[in-house]
């Protein structure tokens, strides 16, 4: 009976406890299956590709460390951030490359991987999101081959040509009887009567001529020879002498004619006046050709060339172009403006351009070989050089320094620079130029930049050794270069001494980033002790 009383007890508790570790069972299994799928969509982005254009300096080296020690190097893909590996590089010497990670030999830090496609992998680009280009309006053209007419634009006012002028002389003492052009500026046709004259010394010398003729007799020709010889010194013509010999009569009076046609820009007398023997009567000038004298920049009077076409238009006759050619370029120079004058010959059909108007001219200058030309707008001028903005095949931009040539219409030619085939900004290519200089990409533009564009920095720093011209400097971070504080090696200039520095000293320097090498200090000064020797 007690055995009985002992067993069931226990066997009640036996069942109790199966049940219980079946419930444990259950409750373990549908625990599992609920922690199994967060932890398996919590594992999701640990797959994921790790962007590196976010990355510092300091994830850079963590990232050449591991790739030391997977054995990755240049060429092979990264599994972490799935971007094919381009180089390793220093970012405090820009320009260096290298084919696998390790220690800088520069500076005293890691040298950090560049990946294709992220932004900075190349150190001479600046990387623009295809959203911004297009909120931009970004426009590209490409460097083309071609040849290149100059033309120079220029405005003048017209001339009369001074080279189709005419004079209207007195050839003897005489008195003006009539007037058939009275007022200057009067147009006068070629041949036109301008003035009768009553000459009186003609009167003598024509009879005795006349009288010769009448007489009878031999050996008169001699005498008559003499007669016409007086009659030309009192200033008759061979025409009015002539007249003479055909009429048999006494001319004592002349009419002066025109003996081109034009304007009348000069009349000295009235009828009734005095004239005597070499006086100016009148002056016309032509109106077939008239001059245009403009004032051209210096710089582009080298590709102007006597002789070369021209083409002339006037705001007071629309519609109407003008041909000539460059008659001189006049050897002066405006030093206030430095412009040179040149003088250009302009056809005048009807004579419609007179002096005084305005005329807006285009000289070509003589056909030049085939060259590089890029479109005018892509052009960045800084003052002290002149830059484009080269759209690169994978999406960057990158800041190039070139040399200009001549100017025409819009296109301008590269002389040195860029290569044919190649993309250049034509707009917001300002925009990225500033990007580009924040970023520090114009100071790495090669050994054609100008140093005096490239900024200089300093900084305070501990000298830990020095090696010839090497000072192997701890620095505190600098926040214009975003470096971090570290230890690395600076190169003084060649005419920089440091006579009396030691490990240990705390100095001051004004330092300069070089392409290749160490950082130059251009100037140092040592930290005296607070509370030194007086």
């Amino acid at each position: 009976m007690k055995h009985k009383n002992i067993l069931t007890p226990l066997l009640a508790a036996g069942i109790l406890g199966a049940a219980g570790f079946g419930l444990y069972r259950l409750g373990m299994q549908q625990g599992m299956s609920t922690v199994a799928a967060p932890a398996s969509a919590a594992a999701a982005p640990a797959t994921a590709m790790v962007d590196p254009t976010t990355w510092g300096i300091p994830e850079g080296e963590a990232a050449a460390r591991r790739h030391i020690e997977s054995g990755l190097k240049a060429g092979e893909v990264d599994p972490v951030t799935g971007r094919r590996i381009l180089h390793y590089h220093d970012p405090m010497v820009p320009g260096k490359k290298f084919e696998a990670p390790g220690k800088s030999p520069f500076m005293d830090m890691m040298l950090v991987p560049a990946y294709a496609g992220a932004a900075g992998a190349d150190a001479s680009t600046v990387t623009v999101s295809p959203r911004i280009q297009q909120n931009l309006g970004l426009r590209t053209g490409e460097v083309s081959k071609a040849r290149l007419t100059p033309e120079v634009q220029a405005v003048g006012a017209i001339a009369w040509n001074e080279r189709d002028q005419a004079l209207v002389q007195a050839r003897a003492l005489g008195y003006v009887e009539r007037l058939h052009a009275r007022a200057v500026l009067d147009r006068v046709a070629k041949g036109q009567a301008l003035f009768d004259l009553y000459v009186p010394d003609w009167v003598a010398a024509q009879e005795d001529f006349l009288s010769l003729r009448r007489m009878q007799g031999e050996d008169l020709a001699p005498l008559l020879d003499a007669a016409r010889s007086r009659m030309r010194q009192a200033g008759m013509s061979e025409a009015q002498i002539a007249l003479v010999e055909r009429s048999g009569a006494v001319q004592a009076r002349i009419t002066l004619h025109a003996p081109i046609g034009g304007a009348l820009t000069e009349l000295n007398v009235r009828e009734g006046s005095t004239v005597m023997p070499g006086m100016t009567l009148a002056r016309i000038n032509g109106l077939a050709t008239v001059w245009a004298e403009a004032q051209v920049p210096e710089s582009q009077a080298a590709q102007l060339r006597v002789g070369a076409p021209v083409k002339a238009r006037s705001p007071a006759l629309p519609g109407t172009e003008f041909a000539g050619r460059v008659q001189a370029l006049l050897p002066v120079v405006d030093t206030g403006t430095r412009t040179l004058k040149v003088r250009m010959e302009l056809r005048n059909p009807g004579g419609r351009l007179v002096p005084g108007m305005f005329v807006e001219m285009a000289l070509s200058g003589p056909p030049q070989e085939k060259a590089l030309l890029i479109p005018s707008e892509a052009l960045i001028r800084t003052g002290r050089r002149t830059l484009v903005m080269v759209a690169e095949a994978d999406g960057g931009f990158r800041p190039v320094e070139v040399e200009t040539g001549i100017e025409a219409g819009d296109k301008t030619e590269i002389r040195r620079g860029l290569e044919a085939g190649q993309k250049v900004v034509l707009s917001g290519q300002f925009l990225i130029d500033s990007e580009a200089s924040l970023k520090g990409v114009e100071t790495r533009l090669g050994p054609s930049a100008s140093p005096a564009a490239v900024d200089t920095h300093r900084t305070g720093a501990r000298i830990e050794a020095i090696a010839g011209d090497v000072l192997t400097l701890t620095h505190p971070p600098i926040p214009a270069l975003q470096w971090p504080a570290m230890t690395m090696d600076f190169r003084l200039a060649p005419d920089l001494k440091a006579p009396g520095l030691g490990a240990g000293q705390e100095i001051e320097i004004e330092f300069r980033m070089q392409e290749g090498e160490p950082p130059r200090i251009l100037s140092l000064r040592r930290n005296e002790p607070k509370g030194g020797a007086r």
